[in-house]
């Protein structure tokens, strides 16, 4: 039989019996529509997962003091103040091949005023001029703080959309003072948006300020400190938190005439920072970054061979890395739950082809009885199945595709559409229908015509 005369007699065959083959191809079209749901709803929630991350810095490798212990209790990853800023700059000015950025980076808490209002905001951090680049901000209005005012921990602040919007509305901030533990900030500039994080926390409620603005004017870093009168003679200076000094090319223990700034009050070397973020190079392993860091950071912290390290180092990368594989292992295992209602379809339509075989014999047997050969009639029903299969994934992929839109829709979940896991749905469904439909089509051609024709 040629194919097409074939295929026209299998649409017969099933429009005969239009109720039984619809509710033949149900299983199907309800396991294709769980597979093409699910996959899309997971990879939408990976590709929010790599954004999210994404959002948090590119390549960034956090550093952190090592744990202490006290009375034989660890206080954990960043317990022992050991990180210095001149350790960043030493990173910056020795790892030249795997290291692109660098800075300190450090956190406070407090309550922020603007005139009669105030608010708590989620974070409030600080670091050097290179920060916003490593962490993904961009300024959406005004500018970025400058290496000069990092050095002179000056009085300027950046601020998120949420504080933004919170205090000033559809006004611009750029120049508006905020107060924070009763010092005054300018704020000199307003970050573009970035939304929730990985973990659903606000990352626009915040304010970020120079390291060292935090460090000598919100943390209670004020204290004494030598100023250098440019000869024998040195004097001792309160630093307040309205005051104005430099903090940069300062030595461990500076001489006299060795200070390069006069008449400025240096902080003591003991000033320590909460960690160390390290953006490094793109194509650079971050293992091999972070052994090229270690060395430089042992030298920088005098560590013999045989200590162990008084440090930390944490990739990102390796965190976005496990909630992506949580995500894909999830989706996995609910797309295998979803199979079986596929394998209970295939059952369905085997069982159903084999009740279309027996109604059906004393057709096989004419068919025969005037020429047809039993490679034909394994056809014609092998046929039948596979066109039941790709009706119901058809369908399967037009419901599975609007449920999961109705589902985003509904509660804001993301979801990506997958050309290739459509795709491959058809060919699950049209490779079902040859597995399930064979047997029914292999028993309708080894029938006898002169059986068949004499069955009632």
């Amino acid at each position: 039989m040629k194919f097409t005369t074939l295929f026209i007699t299998c649409l017969r065959a099933l429009v005969r019996n239009p109720m039984r083959a619809a509710l033949t191809v149900l299983g199907i079209v309800i396991g294709i529509a769980a597979v093409v749901a699910i996959s899309e709803i997971g990879e939408g929630s990976k590709k929010q997962i790599a954004a999210s991350f994404s959002s948090l810095g590119a390549n960034v490798i956090n550093i952190f003091g090592a744990s202490v212990s006290t009375s034989g209790v660890s206080s954990g990853m960043g317990g022992r103040a050991s990180l210095y800023p001149t350790d960043a700059d030493a990173i910056m000015r020795e790892c030249t091949a795997t290291v692109k950025l660098a800075s300190p980076y450090v956190r406070a808490s407090g309550q922020i005023i603007v005139g009669n209002e105030n608010w708590s905001p989620n974070s409030i951090k600080g670091g050097n001029e290179h920060y916003l680049d490593i962490e993904g901000w961009t300024v959406q209005k005004g500018r970025a703080f400058t290496k000069k005012q990092v050095d002179e921990a000056a009085r300027v602040c950046l601020i998120g959309n949420t504080i933004a919007e919170k205090f000033f509305g559809d006004k611009s901030p750029v120049g508006q003072d905020v107060r924070i533990k009763d010092v005054v900030f300018t704020i000199i500039g307003v970050l573009a948006t970035k939304g929730a994080d990985a973990m659903g926390n606000d990352q626009d409620d915040c304010l970020i300020l120079p390291w060292t603005s935090i460090r000598t004017r919100l943390m209670g870093a004020s204290g004494s400190a030598v100023i250098s009168k440019g000869g024998a003679a040195n004097s001792t200076q309160t630093i307040s938190a309205n005051s104005t000094f430099s903090t940069s090319a300062v030595n461990f223990y500076p001489g006299c005439d060795l200070q390069p700034f006069t008449n400025a009050p240096h902080p003591l070397r003991t000033r320590t920072v909460d960690s160390l973020l390290v953006q490094i190079k793109d194509g650079v392993s971050a293992q091999a970054a972070m052994d090229e860091m270690t060395t430089v950071l042992r030298r920088q912290h005098m560590l013999e061979p045989g200590v162990l390290d008084d440090f930390e180092m944490r990739d990102r990368a390796q965190f976005s890395k496990m909630m992506t594989s949580t995500s894909e292992n999830m989706s996995r295992l609910l797309v295998a739950v979803a199979m079986i209602s596929l394998v209970v379809g295939g059952v369905g339509i085997m069982n159903i082809m084999m009740v279309s075989v027996t109604e059906r014999t004393r057709e096989i047997g004419l068919r025969m009885a005037v020429g047809a050969r039993p490679r034909d009639i394994m056809y014609q029903f092998l046929l039948e199945s596979v066109l039941l299969c790709l009706i119901g994934g058809l369908i399967g992929l037009a419901v599975g595709h609007g449920a999961s839109q109705f589902v985003s829709s509904q509660n804001g979940w993301p979801v990506e559409t997958s050309p290739a896991a459509m795709g491959l749905a058809v060919t699950v469904a049209a490779a079902i229908g040859i597995v399930f439909g064979w047997y029914p089509a292999w028993k309708a051609s080894r029938m006898d015509p002169i059986d068949a024709l004499r069955h009632e």
